[in-house]
This record gives structure tokens, C-alpha cells and sequence, in this order.
């Protein structure tokens, strides 16, 4: 639940995106009815109107998000902070200039900036937050849980490289497929991967406590 959870704007950017390609006088219409005073010099092509409609439901989106969380007195993870002033920055730019290279730049800015986050923690903080995360179900040795952390830390730097690759190198529907169901895609095969090298150091709850 909680990974729809967290693709929640992924999702309806994504759906957003496909309505208004396939109906793009309506979503110029809301555009040019909800967004004009948003946008810089208040006029929006028919062809810019898909993505600048998916880029402002996603921002709104990451709002209700943490405004849901803080409702129920929940957590709001710092990452998740992090995405909404990454979105906000990048998805508020693409709407100010009617320009989606801004919000195409957005993903590989939130992955590089998972990456930069467990390297900084590593070296300045000494902390392994992908064993914070996860030292609950496995019980590794110190240099495999390091090893683990640098796979994340490649891993996330790989995606934002891709990201940019599809984003500035094929049409901006293939590149909206790929945000939602490559990233996701690829992010299951790296997590299986790793659940099949490391399976061996799983914790048995039923195993006693020593």
C-alpha cells in the first residue's frame, strides 16, 4: 500500500498526461482556465497543454500527500520533503515558461539527490541509512551492508543518467511511459536482484532470539 502510496503523483501524472494527448483542446481549455496566471505571458499552445496539466496535478498531489500524513499525525519522510521541493522548483519552472525540459530534468535531480543523500550519510555521518531501513529483516556483515549501500548509491545514479537519456532523446509520451512504468520496472528487477544475492542473510521471525 504504502508503494501506491508513494507513486500517487507518478500515477496521475502519468494519467493526466495520456487524457489530455488524447484530448488536448479540453486540456488547453483548463490550462488556460486554471493555470494562465501561472504561466508567462498567460497563452498555452494545444501541444504544450498536455504536460503543463500532468506537472500541475503532480505538484498538487505531493501537497495532499503530506498534508494527508501530517492530518493523521503520521511521519512525513524527509525524502518526501525533499520530492515536493524538487517538483514545486522544477514542475513551477515548466509552468512559469511552458517548457517540459524543466520537469524532464525532475526525476534525475530526485534520484541523484537519493544518491547524494546516502553517500553524505555514509562519509560525513558515518550512517548507512539503507541499513537503518532494512537491517530489521537482514542481518549482514559491516562490508556487505556498505557494499549494499554503494549498489543503491550506483543504482540511483544510473537511473538519473537514463532519465535524461529518454527525456531529451525520444518524444515526451515515451518519456512520460518510461517515468512510470521503466522506472518502476527497473526498480523491481534491482530489488529482486538483491533480495536473491542476499536471501541467505534473511531473518527467520520464527527463528528464536539469541
Amino acid at each position: 500500500m504504502k508503494f501506491l502510496f508513494d507513486l500517487f503523483p507518478v500515477i496521475l501524472f502519468f494519467g493526466i498526461f495520456k487524457w489530455s494527448e488524447g484530448s488536448p483542446e479540453a486540456a488547453q481549455a483548463l490550462v488556460s482556465n486554471y493555470l494562465s496566471g501561472f504561466v508567462s505571458g498567460g497563452v498555452v499552445t494545444a501541444a504544450q497543454a498536455p504536460v503543463l496539466l500532468a506537472t500541475a496535478v503532480a505538484i498538487v498531489a505531493t501537497v495532499a500527500q503530506i498534508g494527508y500524513l501530517l492530518l493523521r499525525r503520521k511521519k512525513v519522510d524527509a525524502m518526501l520533503w525533499v520530492s515536493l521541493l524538487i517538483i514545486t522548483v522544477f514542475g513551477g519552472a515548466t509552468i512559469y515558461f511552458h517548457n517540459e525540459t524543466f520537469i524532464k530534468w525532475k526525476p534525475t535531480v530526485l534520484y541523484w539527490a537519493f544518491a547524494a543523500a546516502l553517500v553524505v550519510s555514509q562519509l560525513l555521518l558515518k550512517k548507512n541509512l539503507v541499513r537503518t531501513m532494512m537491517e530489521k529483516q537482514l542481518a549482514l556483515p559491516e562490508p556487505i551492508w556498505a557494499r549494499v549501500g554503494l549498489a543503491w548509491v550506483a543504482f540511483f545514479a544510473f537511473m538519473g543518467c537514463l532519465n535524461l537519456y529518454i527525456a531529451f532523446n525520444y518524444p515526451t509520451a515515451t518519456w512520460v511511459n518510461f517515468k512510470l512504468f521503466g522506472g518502476m520496472g527497473l526498480m523491481f528487477v534491482f530489488v529482486i536482484g538483491q533480495s536473491i544475492l542476499l536471501s541467505k542473510y534473511i531473518k527467520d521471525p520464527d527463528e528464536p532470539k539469541t
